[in-house]
Formats: C-alpha cells, structure tokens, sequence
C-alpha cells in the first residue's frame, strides 16, 4: 500500500504540474482526493494493513493530502497570474492615442444668424417683439394697407386655413410685419423694434422654403427721415458681416411704405467686381424697405400729421446663406448631419 501511496502522490503533482487551466486543476483534485477518488480506492485496503502499518499508513496519507494541496494551492495561483497577464495584454491601452471625442450638438446655422442679427438691432435700440404665428386677415394684410386684389392674398402665396367661429379669415402669417401691428396698436411714438421670427408662404426651390425666417423692424417718431434708415442698414450690414461693404438703394413698391426701397450691397465673393453669384452686377440684394404708409400709422391710431417713421424687412436665410457660403436654402432644413457638422463651429469661432 505504501508503495500505492508514493506512486498516487507522484502522478497527481506531475498532473497538478501539466494542468493548464483552473477547471483542469479541479479535474485532477476530484480524481484523487474526491468520494470516488484514487486515494480514497487506496485507503479501503487498510484493513489488510497489519495492526503495527496502519498508522503510519495513515500519516503518510495525510503527507500526500497536504502536499497535493499546496501543489494545487501554487499552481492555482500561478495559473490566475498568468490569465491576468494574458488578459492585460490583450486590453492594454495605448495612452499616447488621442481620445474619444463625444458628439455634442452646436446652434444651427438660421439659429445662430437669427440670435446675431437680434443682437446687433437690441444694441442700436431696437428690442425684439413676439406675435401670433396663425393671424387673421387684417393683422397680416389689412392693417398694413395691402388691397383686397393683392396677389399675396391669394392661394398659391399664402396658407389659409379653416375661418374663425366668427367666419373671419385665418392664416399661417406670411411675414413679420403684423407682429409690427400688434406692437403699435397698443402706444404712441417714440416706438422702436424689430419682430424676429418664422412666416410661411406656398413656394419651395433653391431660394425659397414653405417656412422661412424674418427680422422686421420700426421705428416711429418726430422727425424720422429715409436718411435714419439708410444709416441704420449700413450699419447692420458691416456689423454682421464684420467688413465695410457698398450699399445702394433702388426704388421699388410696398403696399405698407411709401417711398419704397430694395437694398443691395456689394457682393462679398468678388468685391463687387462682378461674378457667377452677383450675376456680373457686383450687387446682391439684402432686403426690402422704406418710409411707413401714412395708411398704416392710422389704423393703428398714429397722428400722422406728427409722426413718421421707417420700416425694414430681411430673410434670415437669405444673409445667413450669404455669410457662411450655402448655396442652396433647402439644406437649412433637411437636417442632414453632414451639412450640419460642415456649419456646427460656422461664425462662432
């Protein structure tokens, strides 16, 4: 039996020794020290062991016991050193590589445009004004002095939609300008703002969407001239676009201004020399203006007799286009995330 013992002993540290896994070292320690295991198979011979044998059978048992387990105890550990240098390997990181970046989100370009334009009106005196997006009929058309045979009035400019409980004809605005009706019909001059904010009209292309932005201004007082305006749109153009520019203004119709104005300025692309964008004019119109119609002021119950003022309109898109180099409108609104990356840092550095 003795000899059984030292041969059990000798084949079990040299499979301890081989394992090359931890379930392969539990395999090896239930083979020889399970229920079922060698050394147990072994030890139920005991009873042939003469009387003076068994305890130094026994002892030598125990040996074998305490052996194995501290073979197995070293190759455990051995066996998980190795797993968690192999591991280590495997995920090491490379610290001289440039992190992760998240994706974080930026103003939009019409965002942007819009928040600067408003900024650069507030700091010349003129505050921003809010109105209803859905009018009626005489904030939008009547009020400011455009005829009933208007063609803005009619369906392919204009969405209308189902009439008021009094019957009263409804609409999605289609510029600004009554928001100026609604600001003037509750004071008296000296009146100044400007009325930031989206207007709808039925037209889709390249220079045109469904729904656009707006800034419109006022102002009213004693003695307002064409002159204050013209200073005040030259001023705003070489603020926001931070360069000096030419600046002319042509004779044009408004049903709410008289006189009226287009404004144009020289073409950022060429310095107003000429190319494929001014169309070789060297201009490029801005926006529209003039001189508020006496009608105007006296629906809103202005002394016309005392007061004048001035009135301006832009697109929002159309400058914002202009300033950052898009040359199609309908991207402002596709909210294509590769058009939207190109433009995340436009104008804010």
């Amino acid at each position: 039996m003795r000899e059984q013992l030292e041969a059990l002993k000798t084949q079990a540290l040299e499979q301890l020794a081989a394992a090359d896994s931890v379930d392969e070292l539990e395999k090896v320690r239930v083979q020889t020290l399970g229920k079922k295991g060698e050394l147990t198979k072994i030890l139920r011979g005991l009873g042939k062991v003469s009387p003076e044998e068994r305890p130094k059978i026994g002892v030598l048992a125990n040996q074998i016991k305490e052996a194995f387990n501290q073979a197995l105890a070293e190759q455990q550990a051995l066996l998980k050193k190795s797993a968690m240098t192999a591991r280590l390997n495997d995920e090491q990181i490379d610290i001289t590589l440039p992190g992760r970046t998240p994706d974080v989100g930026s103003i939009h370009p019409v965002t942007r445009a819009l928040e600067e334009m408003t900024t650069i009106f507030t700091h010349m005196g003129f505050p921003p004004a809010t109105g209803p997006e859905v009018e009626d009929d005489w904030y939008n058309f009547g009020a400011l002095n455009i005829p009933d045979d208007h063609p803005a009035r009619e369906m392919h400019d204009t969405f209308y939609l189902p009439p008021a409980h009094d019957g009263g004809k409804r609409l999605l605005r289609t510029h600004t300008s009554s928001v100026q009706v609604h600001f003037m019909e509750n004071r008296q001059p000296p009146i100044r703002m400007i009325a930031p904010g989206k207007v709808f009209r039925c037209d889709s292309d390249i220079t045109h969407t469904p729904m656009f932005h707006q800034v419109e201004g006022i102002l009213v007082d004693e003695g307002v001239d064409f002159g204050q305006l013209k200073g005040l749109i030259e001023t705003f153009l070489v603020r926001f676009f931070a360069r000096e520019l030419p600046v002319r203004f042509r004779p044009s119709f408004f049903p709410f201004t008289e006189p009226s104005a287009e404004a144009d300025m020289g073409c950022i692309f060429c310095d107003a020399k000429g190319c494929r964008i001014c169309k070789n004019t060297g201009w490029i119109e801005i926006l529209g203006c003039g001189m508020i119609h006496p009608n105007v002021l006296e629906n809103v119950q202005i002394d016309t007799e005392k007061y004048a003022g001035f009135a301006f309109g832009m697109g929002v898109e159309r400058l914002a286009m202009l300033k950052y180099g898009i040359n199609d409108l309908r991207t402002f609104f596709e909210n294509d995330i590769r058009f939207l990356r190109r433009h995340a840092s436009v104008g804010g550095e």
